[in-house]
């Protein structure tokens, strides 16, 4: 990759991160499946991250970023801006800390995210996505009028350097792998994880697994060039994001050898198989680095397999339908 471009993170970032989650995050359990490994052809271990407190690796980049904010600002609050399980984090990792927490989400956010994001003691401030409405403006006008720090989803290197300690606690527990499958939105966990993962596994292929519906990162990655997407419709809420960030992108290019598609169908799919045959509550958004490997592309047919299912917060009315 372009060794020209900045690197905001380094593995050093994501060993302190470690440090700081050390306790307060779940080490999360790596799972194998023989049915699985039979279907993909290669030997696969998956990061059990729908697992994690409030039920994503959200939680790992959230509290790592908050627990760096300075006393004067941590009187001050945070706000966030997600569709959910960056919600999520944010409240809790405020409620461990003493950090008042506001979080704007679109006012059709799944309802159990919304719900959650509640029940951890955060105000909720919703916006209408479909009329064009900017959560990012929205939290900036929050910030301004109450001083408040803005806690983004993905671009930032705190939130990086704490999601790369997923890949870090995996391949501590796997030992080399050949590939590192990771679901993709605004590539923090891809970046983080990617970081890691070059580190302690050197010469992995780390692939970044995205809807098909949503394709802003596979395009970056071909053109090097930052494309968007404006409101992608596909159930993978957690990858509805307009573009990779100015943080995410470059480390992405230096780090990253692939970034795949997967169709909503194939998303479906693979959860049906981890839901009823490994017995693993995971999201569509969660799903899609194992839809990824499902999917034969790239071959990885022999190989030492790292999946990262990046949670489980899922609606039970919305999944039965789509299973149906």
């Amino acid at each position: 990759m372009n060794d020209q471009l900045p690197t905001a993170v380094s593995y050093a970032d994501i060993e302190a991160a470690a440090g700081r989650l050390e306790g307060v995050a779940h080490r999360t359990p790596v799972v194998t499946s023989s049915q699985f490994d039979e279907r993909a052809g290669c030997h696969a271990f998956f990061k059990c991250e729908n697992l994690q407190r409030m039920g994503a690796f959200k939680f790992r980049g959230a509290y790592n970023a908050l627990s760096l904010l300075t006393p004067e600002a941590r009187k001050r609050g945070v706000v966030a801006f997600s569709s959910g399980n960056h919600a999520q984090a944010v409240a809790l990792a405020g409620r461990l800390l003493g950090i008042a927490a506001t979080i704007v989400m679109p006012a059709d956010a799944p309802a159990v995210k919304v719900a959650a994001t509640k029940g951890y003691g955060a105000k909720v401030v919703f916006y209408d996505r479909n009329a064009g409405e900017s959560r990012e403006a929205v939290a900036k006008k929050i910030a301004d009028e109450s001083g408040a720090t803005v806690v983004p989803p993905f671009d930032s290197p705190h939130i990086v350097a704490g999601q790369g300690t997923a890949a870090k606690e995996l391949v501590e527990e796997t030992g080399p792998l050949d590939f590192l499958f990771v679901p993709t939105g605004g590539a923090g966990l891809l970046s983080g994880c990617a970081i890691a993962a070059g580190a302690l596994s050197p010469g992995i292929r780390v692939i970044g697994a995205e809807p098909a519906a949503g394709d802003d990162a596979a395009r970056s990655f071909r053109t090097k060039t930052l494309q968007r997407v404006e409101n992608p419709q596909t159930i993978a809420d957690g990858a509805r994001t307009e573009s990779m960030g100015a943080v995410t992108f470059p480390l992405v290019l230096q780090n990253v050898q692939d970034i795949v598609t997967v169709t909503d169908a194939q998303t479906v799919e693979a959860m049906r198989f981890l839901w009823e045959r490994m017995k693993l509550v995971v999201e569509p958004t969660g799903a899609l680095a194992a839809a990824a490997v499902l999917s034969g592309t790239p071959d990885v047919r022999g190989k030492r397999v790292g999946i990262i299912l990046s949670g489980g917060n899922v609606d039970l009315k919305a999944i039965a339908a789509l299973f149906a």
